[in-house]
């Protein structure tokens, strides 16, 4: 919903309920009217439809709270809106921000009025003073994006890395200003030097960069050579990047100030760093915490053992198996894993897996026969089948 709308249109007296009237009476007010305009109830009627339409948008600002008191402060602020009327009298009057908020001061004085005057007026593209500058604006730097490849535990503990970077900065020839040596640019005569233009859209304008002067505030008739008149040239520049612990793969690291210079002033942009990280012959990794599958014997699964676990940096860790592991169990080892923001670290989680031997001689054969005479009675798929056929 517009200003304009705000301003030009009474969705109390639509309603038919005061200014005052509660949530409920509003409600009560509006379900009235819509059963009584309602499309499916006046079908063909044009004027009811447009009057559904009009209750709908009213409900629409009113019963909403938030938008309600937005509709009630503008309408406070601006009087009765585009009919309104003169104080002492007079018939209606087209609205005019300039009569609102122009400079009412002494001369000299820079009061609250001409401030609003200016804001408005470029705003609703009404009355009020526009104000030019003939100082070039601060430009921000250019954001700047690089690639970095890492190692698995790089990326997991942290790195500085090195990078050569080639980004826009003020040109050395002309010393940024774009002009040939021994001339100086001119105030661009379309924006007077602000290196923004209004740009008319109805009952509004909006701001955008002067196009003569590609929001420079300055012309150049004699250019520079070496930067066209741009006052802009590719400097290349080496710079240590610190690489938080903890990133992943793909992610986009942002070092704030290290992207190009700003001009005139204006501060430096970003930099931007998109990571790739190798994988580890041994390590995984899921979110904070780091993965790894730990071969175990068929005698270390079913009679429990103290096996030694290693971890991304550091000395191996022991991990107990309890008698009677299944292939596929993940064990935790706490804090072992990627380091987080709030300083503490994740997990590494092992997983055993039971490793069945490729080749048997004589002694471990006959062992395995005794061992599976002895077991006969237990059938791991009893209920196999059963369960199979069960849905």
């Amino acid at each position: 919903m517009s200003t304009k709308d705000y301003l030009e249109k009474d969705y109390y007296a639509v309603l038919g309920v005061p200014k005052t009237a509660t949530a409920d009476e509003i409600k009560k007010a509006y379900r009235k009217l819509a059963r009584q305009y309602h499309p499916d109830s006046n079908q063909g009627d044009a004027t009811k439809e447009a009057k559904f339409k009009e209750v709908s948008e009213a409900y629409d600002v009113l019963s909403d709270s938030k938008r309600r008191k937005e509709y009630d402060e503008a309408r406070t602020l601006f009087g009765s809106g585009v009919g309104g009327q003169r104080p002492g009298g007079g018939g209606g009057f087209p609205f005019d921000f300039g009569d609102l908020f122009g400079g009412t001061g002494q001369p000299g004085q820079s009061g609250a009025g001409e401030r609003l005057g200016d804001l408005f007026g470029g705003l609703f593209n009404r009355g009020g003073a526009t104000r030019t500058t003939t100082t070039a604006r601060p430009r921000r730097g250019q954001d700047v994006e690089s690639e970095v490849t890492l190692t698995f535990t790089e990326a997991v503990e942290g790195t500085t890395v090195s990078l050569r970077l080639t980004s826009s900065a003020a040109c050395a020839a002309c010393t940024g200003t774009g002009a040939k040596a021994g001339t100086t640019p001119r105030v661009c005569p379309t924006c007077e030097g602000t290196g923004a233009a209004s740009r008319n859209l109805g009952n509004f304008a909006f701001s955008e960069p002067c196009r003569d002067c590609k929001g420079r505030g300055l012309i150049v008739d004699d250019p520079c050579p070496v930067c066209e008149g741009s006052g802009r040239a590719k400097s290349t520049r080496t710079i240590q990047a610190r690489i938080p612990a903890g990133v992943a793969d793909g992610q986009r690291v942002k070092l704030k100030g290290k992207g190009a210079p700003g001009e005139n002033g204006g501060p430096a942009g970003d930099l931007y760093i998109q990571t790739h990280v190798k994988t580890h012959p041994v390590f995984g990794r899921a979110g904070d915490n780091l993965t790894i599958t730990v071969p175990v014997t068929f005698t270390e699964a079913a009679l429990g053992a103290e096996i030694k676990v290693p971890i991304l940096k550091g000395l191996p860790v022991t991990l107990r198996i309890p008698a009677g592991t299944p292939n596929g169990r993940t064990f935790r080892v706490r804090g072992r894993g990627v380091a987080r923001k709030d300083g503490t670290k994740g997990d590494l989680l092992a997983t055993v897996e039971v490793v069945v031997p490729k080749t048997l001689d004589d002694k471990s054969r006959e062992l395995l026969t005794e061992f599976n005479t002895a077991t006969v009675g237990e059938d791991p798929r009893a209920d196999l089948i059963q369960r199979a056929r069960s849905e």
